[in-house]
């Protein structure tokens, strides 16, 4: 305990925010000795005691004000509590057990607290990896205790309520990690302090963390939320390249994965993805994923193709039968449009070798009437996996 105390008097006193976020990490690989002795001897009116003489009565203490020492000296109550969980369920106290939910509940009642800090008791925006270290752990301990779980078999035991869904029941502790990261979302979404102290610098940590967590729920569409919230004050925001390389990294990844996921691809504007392939090219090379990006414009052809076939509306039925797409497409047509969306002029050659290379690999179904300059494509299934 006495070194947790020296520690955050050092943070403290310099304004380090990493380092007292380090304070409250719990890793038990790294910190196993640490966290053993804060615990000590387990006894809760001495650890008590002693945090209480730190942020009270110890002369060297921290210059807080009223409202941030009550703020701390209850943080750090519920996070030797925690500890005590932690180090019981890793089975370091002896014959003492305990379970990742028990761990789950104590570091989320830590988590709150520390939310709190910022809306009850003044907690300045240089503290905010602290934000960082609750919520990081608050997923990892949320997806051990759901996975204690399901190997207990407590998913597996009947529940005759009408209501009971055993899809929600299995990432049940992972749900509500999500409703928390939401909340630390929030904090620093809406706070109007000036940049230079404002929460919102602890925005991209805060919404990489509800990505992964969404993800790890199958239910990536929430993120969607989650970035129109963002949207709506990118001008209040500071700039993305103000924030760490690995919070960008990490954003843009999900953004780009969400996009896909959004078929956000689907303009087929062949010149745009030429300019933006040809604009990138170099970095492209250089972390070798050209090539890789270089297929994704058959995709882009592909739907600029499909649109074509779409545009050509129906044939007209004949008694009474349901209306069919039409089939038969000039080539004229195709190369129409790759002209406007491709931003050049292609000869009919090249346009039907292209058509060619779409239904080689099985991006279109159909053939090539060379003779009549048409392409008859299949009246099921045209562009398969589009639904058209």
């Amino acid at each position: 305990m006495d070194t947790l105390i020296q520690d955050f008097r050092q943070a403290y006193a310099g304004l380090k925010g990493d380092q007292l976020a380090e304070t409250l990490r719990p890793d038990i690989q790294l910190y196993s000795s640490k966290l053993l002795s804060i615990w000590g001897r387990g006894d809760a009116r001495a650890a008590q005691s002693d945090i209480q003489f730190l942020f009270y009565q110890d002369q060297s203490r921290p210059r807080l004000s009223k409202e941030e020492t009550t703020g701390w000296y209850e943080i750090y109550i519920a996070y030797w509590t925690a500890v005590g969980e932690i180090l019981a369920a890793e089975g370091l106290r002896g014959d003492v057990k305990s379970s990742w939910k028990k761990v789950y509940e104590a570091w989320k009642e830590l988590t709150l607290l520390i939310t709190r800090g910022y809306t009850n008791h003044d907690f300045e925006n240089w503290t905010i990896p602290c934000l960082y270290v609750a919520g990081r752990y608050l997923r990892l301990y949320a997806i051990r205790a759901d996975e204690e779980r399901r190997r207990s078999g407590e998913d597996a035991v009947t529940n005759f309520q009408d209501d009971f869904d055993p899809e929600s029941e299995e990432n049940k502790h992972l749900e509500d990690c999500a409703r928390q990261l939401n909340r630390i979302f929030n904090l620093c979404l809406s706070d109007r302090a000036p940049l230079e102290e404002s929460r919102k610098w602890g925005i991209y940590y805060a919404i990489n963390l509800l990505f992964k967590t969404y993800f790890k729920l199958n239910a990536a569409g929430l993120s969607k939320n989650v970035l129109k919230a963002l949207s709506a004050t990118r001008g209040d925001m500071p700039a993305l390249n103000k924030f760490p390389a690995s919070q960008q990294v990490t954003f843009k990844y999900y953004e780009g994965v969400l996009a896909f996921l959004e078929e956000s691809y689907v303009e087929g504007d062949l010149h745009a993805f030429d300019m933006a392939l040809q604009g990138g090219e170099d970095e492209f090379i250089k972390r070798r994923i050209y090539l890789t990006l270089e297929r994704g414009r058959d995709i882009a052809l592909r739907n600029l193709l499909r649109k074509v076939f779409i545009a050509g509306g129906y044939e007209e039925s004949k008694n009474g039968a349901a209306p069919v797409r039409r089939t038969r497409i000039p080539v004229a047509e195709f190369a129409a449009a790759m002209k406007v969306k491709g931003g050049v002029d292609i000869d009919t050659d090249e346009v039907e070798c292209l058509l060619a290379n779409m239904i080689y690999k099985n991006l279109m179904k159909g053939y090539i009437a060379h003779e009549r300059g048409f392409v008859v494509l299949s009246k099921t299934g045209a562009f398969p996996g589009t639904g058209v």
